[in-house]
């Protein structure tokens, strides 16, 4: 983002846990904060907590899954001695600014300001909530001498997320109204409450083990949000033709204003790069790649499960991805797949996706392949997001209709030519490859809520670590106990991946082979299959034996030292 490039920005930056540290070199509040422009320029700072182009695509959970896993897929997180996450100086200095900005004389520019600057007080505190759950809520800047606010317990997370929700609905009323795709609005506001809403009704309500209450509260609150956005922002689903839209909507080098509320601005002129094009294409970054069980969750083009064809499970490659959703080829290369602006026909590269699914999301012309020279502009805030917030939340809260759906997933299908969800049908016969995966989810919207994950999977694939979040807030973490797999082959051979009558990829066994242009992997060590020289899927990271721990993982631990220095915080459950 342009806005980041600020010099002030950069003075402004604080280290984690300088929660009582002044940036008094940087600005005094007796010579500053006198003018709108003043306002301006510090709140410049506040986006450096918006995330980097890596937040938004190096997704690795189970939608995406690459040769090496987290700490988290391992269960062998431990609690750490310090950091962890447990870092406050981004809320120093929304704070530092909010007790200061009141000395500018312009009601109207302050109110505007503090609009902002709560918004990001909001999405600062939403983040450590669902890290931590109960944390500590400041509102104003802390002094050196203050034991009592520096040693405070953590409030409960009732009091804190009731605090944000103040926050966003602050920066809803005072924001301007206008449509800016890096700068952050009331629409933006809404989009985060349509977010937060979600996230924190669905949590209440499928942990239990937390004794939280007011779960339909907050999905009223999404529900709200969300209809508001949808009715009076002017936002659209963006519309191409169904083979192209999806995927030209994030291979623009500019985001595409008609549905992207906010992003990220990369720039070859003011040199802001990322390393997106270099990360789908090289063995450097774990070589990611779609999940088999992802794959297989796109419905066929006619809006039929997939799962539902008798031998699904060992098609291969070239006939598995025929007739699908056409989000499936724009997410990953399929056959006749080309780069942008060519006409050369490329397979998947297994040197570049450990899966064999190789991604094309976010992939740009072959000019920007270089190492960090991508400048695609990275969505933190889209128009599909809130529709399918709005789907979800009235699903969860038992008053979905079929007119809802119409204003929500119809729109995400419309675009690539899909029929919509039908309600009554949905529920009627629930998909049972689904219902296997969500072992928490049931009720009489069971087979609904179903179809809405499912839409939620496929369009926001690649984006944000929604998929983390989503787990963790429907209590699904076994799923990321499941061995990760990719392909489907029978055995050693070769194999035409695009059926152009041209052997691609050769698996083998004992001496190397000699098969000009062919990809050569050795079988047990190249590629795993799950059954060896007989063939199965690919196995992705089969010695390594996935854990999560029910009673533990869906938070994450307080870091030691902060304990020692602060002994009325706790720290959650088991992880003593």
């Amino acid at each position: 983002m342009k806005k980041l490039l600020s010099i002030l920005a950069i003075a402004l930056g604080l280290s984690a846990c300088d929660l009582n540290m002044l940036p008094q070199d940087a600005i005094s509040p007796n010579t500053f904060f006198n003018t709108e422009n003043d306002l301006l320029l510090y709140t410049n700072s506040f986006y450096n907590a918006l995330p980097s182009a890596e937040d938004v695509y190096n997704e690795d959970v189970d939608n995406v899954v690459k040769n090496s896993l987290r700490d988290e897929l391992q269960g062998t997180r431990v609690v750490p001695t310090s950091g962890g996450g447990w870092s406050w100086g981004t809320l120093r200095n929304i704070n530092y600014f909010l007790a200061n900005s009141g000395k500018c004389p312009d009601a109207k520019a302050v109110a505007k300001y503090n609009g902002l600057a709560r918004f990001f007080r909001a999405y600062f505190y939403f983040g450590m909530v669902k890290r931590f759950g109960d944390v500590p809520w400041y509102s104003k800047p802390i002094e050196v001498m203050d034991q009592e606010m520096l040693t405070k317990p953590r409030d409960p997370r009732t009091m804190v997320m009731d605090s944000v929700m103040a926050d966003i609905n602050y920066a809803i009323a005072n924001l301007d109204a206008s449509r800016q795709v890096t700068t952050v609005t009331k629409w933006t506001a809404l989009a985060l409450k349509s977010r937060i809403g979600l996230y924190e009704g669905t949590f209440r309500k499928y942990h239990t083990e937390f004794g939280l209450p007011n779960a339909d509260k907050f999905l009223d609150e999404s529900i709200a949000a969300s209809a508001d956005l949808m009715k009076n922002s002017g936002y659209t689903i963006y519309k191409a033709t169904p083979a192209t839209a999806y995927g030209k909507l994030f291979s623009s080098d500019n985001a595409i204003p008609d549905e992207v509320i906010l992003a990220r601005d990369f720039s070859d002129e003011l040199q802001v790069y990322h390393n997106l094009n270099y990360y789908t294409m090289t063995a450097s970054y774990g070589k990611p790649g779609l999940e088999k069980k992802l794959v297989n969750s796109y419905l066929m083009a006619d809006g039929t499960r997939f799962t539902d064809i008798k031998g699904y499970e060992t098609m291969q490659f070239a006939e598995e991805v025929q007739n699908r959703d056409p989000r499936l080829s724009q997410t990953i290369r399929t056959p006749g797949y080309t780069r942008i602006g060519e006409t050369t026909p490329l397979v998947p590269e297994f040197g570049a996706t450990v899966t064999g699914y190789q991604l094309i999301k976010f992939v740009s012309a072959p000019e920007w392949d270089t190492f960090t020279k991508d400048i695609t502009d990275m969505p933190i805030f889209r128009y599909a997001e809130v529709l399918l917030n709005y789907a979800e939340a009235k699903a969860e809260r038992g008053t979905l209709t079929q007119a809802d759906l119409d204003l929500s997933t119809k729109l995400t299908r419309d675009r690539v030519g899909m029929p919509n969800i039908n309600l009554a049908d949905a529920n009627a016969n629930p998909d049972p490859y689904q219902a296997q995966q969500y072992t928490q989810l049931k009720g009489a919207n069971m087979g609904v809520i179903l179809e809405i994950r499912r839409e939620r999977r496929v369009e926001l694939v690649m984006e944000n670590f929604f998929r983390w979040d989503d787990i963790i807030r429907w209590k699904e973490g076994q799923l990321l106990t499941k061995t990760f797999k990719g392909m489907y082959f029978p055995g050693p051979g070769s194999y035409d991946l695009d059926k152009n009558g041209k052997v691609d990829l050769v698996i083998y066994e004992g001496t190397k082979p000699s098969v000009p242009g062919a990809q050569l992997l050795k079988l047990g060590s190249e590629i795993l299959l799950e059954n060896g020289n007989k063939g199965g899927n690919i196995v992705v990271n089969g010695h390594i034996n996935k854990k999560f721990n029910e009673s533990r993982d869906y938070l994450y631990p307080i870091p030691t030292q902060e304990r020692l220095l602060n002994t009325k915080l706790t720290q959650n459950p088991n992880w003593e």
